[in-house]
């Protein structure tokens, strides 16, 4: 694994090493929320302080208590359309005019974008670009074919923004492979793997289910491949998350329990208590519910793709994520096999512990202190 972590870091004073102030870009749709709030705890004890710029859509009263909670964050909240929504390109210049005015009012001491675009603008403070996903890649994975050209827009100025970047990284090197093959080589760039904190999700009395947790409606999860074979599974099948689209429309759940979409203290004892925790993905850059599921002890059924494998080989059940057949015959023999779902869930919870929140911070406080660093030689010349 990659541990850029293991960079000194210097005090927070105006030298380089750890900011006192960082702006940090956010969506509210996906999985890079819970990552920002989950780094934000983690930079708290160093006094960093992060300025929360958000966009895409208005965050839910759940996520406005999880800002509230977060003392070191401070909310600026927008609803201008994402890079890899349809038709967004007059909403992303007018956010960048916003992210813009917020740095010149704020000064902070970096700028953490969690998306790409917005790394081409005159930013006067260092800035990083972490690669989460990126729309010609799940189009690669989800689709079987290049990006339609259509997309060359989109292409271009995520490119643009990359080579922009005063340093860029991503979650796993799947993705930064992806990034590197479809946009720039990037030889500079980092890995620094995501976490989810162990007190926030811990194992239980299990219990003869099968959850599943993630946006339904995305072909990229694939839930619907779980959703299409529980009526001929022998356990029943908990389903959790977004089943209506952004465009409109909604997944099919027929034949599961739905749960809906549930925060993560609601999720916690669903975690805890499954037996089996199924994500049959075809495509997922790092995938923390995984995380949350393997740090409740579940036993792992996982799409086979380089990432997952990556992240899990050999602490899960592997599944050809475009097989409905195979999918229906792994399951049913791990539910029938109670020694092999111990001994998966003990693996699991074993890899877990890779993925520490304290191992994330640190990777940050490095890449911090480089981006920082630079700046300082740059100025002085």
């Amino acid at each position: 694994m990659n541990n850029p972590g293991s960079t000194k870091t210097t005090g927070g004073d105006g030298t380089p090493g750890v900011p006192k102030l960082i702006l940090m870009t956010a969506d509210p749709i996906g999985g890079v929320w819970n990552y920002v709030l989950e780094l934000s705890r983690g930079l708290a004890p160093h006094g960093v302080h992060i300025a929360l710029a958000t966009m895409g859509r208005p965050l839910s009263p759940g996520q406005r208590r999880e800002v509230a909670d977060e003392t070191n964050v401070t909310l600026y909240e927008s609803g201008y359309r994402l890079e890899w929504m349809e038709n967004p390109w007059g909403d992303v210049d007018q956010c960048g005019d916003w992210l813009l005015s917020l740095e010149a009012e704020l000064k902070p001491d970096l700028v953490h974008l969690n998306g790409y675009v917005h790394a081409s603008l005159p930013w006067r403070s260092p800035c990083l670009v972490v690669a989460h996903s990126c729309v010609l890649s799940w189009w690669e994975a989800v689709r079987g074919e290049q990006a339609p050209q259509r997309l060359d827009v989109y292409r271009t100025r995520v490119a643009r923004g990359l080579a922009a970047a005063d340093l860029v990284a991503a979650p796993s090197s799947a993705m930064l492979d992806c990034i590197r093959r479809l946009y720039l080589p990037l030889p500079d760039a980092q890995v620094v793997y995501n976490a989810r904190g162990r007190t926030r999700f811990r194992p239980g009395r299990k219990e003869d289910f099968i959850l599943s947790v993630g946006r339904v409606w995305d072909e990229a999860k694939n839930i619907g491949a779980l959703v299409r074979n529980a009526y001929d599974l022998p356990w029943p099948v908990y389903v959790a998350g977004e089943i209506n689209q952004p465009g409109g429309g909604a997944a099919n759940v027929d034949g599961v329990n739905r749960l809906g979409f549930l925060a993560p203290e609601s999720l916690a004892p669903w975690y805890a208590a499954a037996a089996i925790y199924v994500l049959p993905a075809r495509y997922e850059p790092f995938g923390l519910t995984v995380l949350e599921a393997a740090l409740s002890g579940c036993a792992l059924v996982l799409g086979d793709i380089p990432s997952l494998r990556e992240l899990w080989d050999g602490a899960a059940l592997f599944v050809d994520p475009d097989s409905a057949t195979d999918l229906q015959k792994q399951l049913r023999a791990l539910c029938a096999d109670r020694s092999r779902q111990a001994s998966l869930r003990e693996k699991a919870l074993e890899r877990s512990r890779s993925f520490s929140a304290a191992r994330m911070t640190d990777g940050y406080l490095a890449l911090y202190s480089r981006l920082r660093a630079g700046r300082a030689v740059e100025i002085g010349g």
